[in-house]
């Protein structure tokens, strides 16, 4: 059986950490940010960490090692 080809576009969109942990940046954060607070905006730099099914999901478009 063939191996399985990374998913160009997820590799794109989704970072793993050393540990193992799946990491993603906020979709869509920066559109009308002026009415945003200054703590939601800081808040938003920060990497988003994925669980569960979606993590699941992810790793095997990416594969499970670092990246």
């Amino acid at each position: 059986m063939p191996k399985q080809k990374t998913h160009s576009a997820s590799k794109k969109r989704f970072t793993r950490s050393k540990g193992g942990k799946l990491f993603h940046e906020m979709s869509n954060f920066w559109h009308k940010n002026v009415k945003k607070s200054p703590k939601a905006k800081r808040h938003a730099r920060k990497s988003k960490q994925l669980t569960g099914g979606l993590e699941k999901m992810i790793t095997r478009m990416i594969g499970k090692k670092q990246r």
